[in-house]
């Protein structure tokens, strides 16, 4: 007997919804890399910290430049750094894989009932050091603006226990803070998953309940920019098993170790990865500063990603364009307002 994944219950109804929509074809694929980049796991010295750094600040570069997209642009590298742990060394080594062009750093955090104002201080002191501090982030309606990754999945309390968040309104907060975009799903097989899957969606709050986010409205080309929070989610699918061929497995788009891509993966993605228009988005997420997945990344990981997809998308004749977050988002808002989405893409 066939076992489905753990809370399939959630997603695979929406799974199908999704898998049956009709969508024009393909002709633009959009790769970003968000990496819930953690140093300090497990807990570790300013030391142990900075030996996780250096080996992305030494052999990211030499990745990116072994590899273009086509329009020519070398791939970015979204590092969503923790608030909890803020450093000054490590952010500034990351900094500088950001002023080369090849990267970005993002909003991260881990909470778990601590109330609204402590959020407010502890994300607030991070955005302003990333900013004043560190030169990251960009302005946005004259303020600082940054995307965002829930630790633990449990973006607007949508864990059922309560557990690692508390805040029935943090959709309203992160917007009134400056967030532009939200890229913590999926989460499955976590029960933060939510019931929208595969979508590029606006996720209005509800105040007074937790998960506002598991429905929306999909962003469509033109439709307009919404008074909500703009939701990019990564690919969820199901498939083959890594190992028991017979036995179904949750495809998130998560790099590990274990874990690599593979064309199968990649075939995977592309069925499944949200589009908004002909332009598909397919947002992979990884945690790059655990050591045995730096190594696996750094060491081959990451290149053969990008040559796989690339082969890929020639095969299909899709033109691919790597992404950072920002950039994402700034595709996704240019196609809604009706706009071309490749103007002003730095090289």
């Amino acid at each position: 007997m066939v076992t489905l994944p753990r809370n399939a219950q959630i997603w695979l109804p929406g799974l199908v919804r999704a898998s049956l929509r009709r969508h024009e074809p393909t002709t633009h694929v959009w790769l970003l890399i968000t990496d819930h980049y953690e140093p300090y796991r497990h807990p570790a010295d300013d030391a142990v910290a900075m030996e996780r750094v250096r080996p992305w600040v030494e052999r990211w570069p030499r990745i990116a430049d072994a590899h273009r997209d086509s329009h020519g642009r070398r791939p970015r590298y979204s590092f969503f750094y923790p608030a909890e742990d803020y450093h000054p060394a490590p952010l500034e080594a990351l900094a500088g894989l950001v002023r080369a062009g090849i990267a970005d750093v993002e909003v991260h955090l881990h909470h778990d009932g601590e109330g609204e104002d402590a959020f407010r201080g502890v994300v607030g002191g991070f955005i302003n050091a990333l900013h004043n501090e560190h030169g990251l982030l960009r302005d946005l309606d004259g303020r600082p603006a940054f995307g965002f990754i829930h630790g633990n999945w449990a973006l607007d309390n949508s864990h059922p226990s309560g557990r690692f968040c508390g805040l029935d309104n943090e959709l309203t907060i992160l917007r009134e803070m400056g967030c532009y975009a939200d890229f913590t799903l999926p989460s499955a097989p976590s029960p933060c998953q939510t019931r929208t899957v595969n979508s590029i969606y606006w996720a209005v709050d509800d105040p007074g309940a937790p998960k506002s986010h598991d429905a929306g409205e999909p962003v469509m080309p033109g439709g307009g920019i919404r008074d909500a929070l703009l939701m990019v989610q990564g690919p969820l699918a199901v498939r083959r098993h890594q190992r028991r061929k017979w036995a179904p497995s949750v495809e998130v788009g998560e790099l590990t170790h274990v874990d690599p891509a593979t064309p199968h993966r990649v075939r995977r993605w592309l069925a499944n990865a949200p589009r908004v228009g002909g332009h598909q988005f397919i947002k992979l997420h990884t945690h790059g500063a655990q050591d045995h997945l730096a190594a696996a990344l750094l060491g081959g990981g990451l290149d053969t990603t990008f040559d796989l997809l690339g082969r890929e998308c020639t095969r299909r004749g899709i033109v691919l364009g790597f992404a950072t977050a920002w950039e994402a988002a700034s595709i996704i808002t240019a196609l809604a307002s009706g706009d071309d989405p490749i103007v002003g893409l730095a090289p």
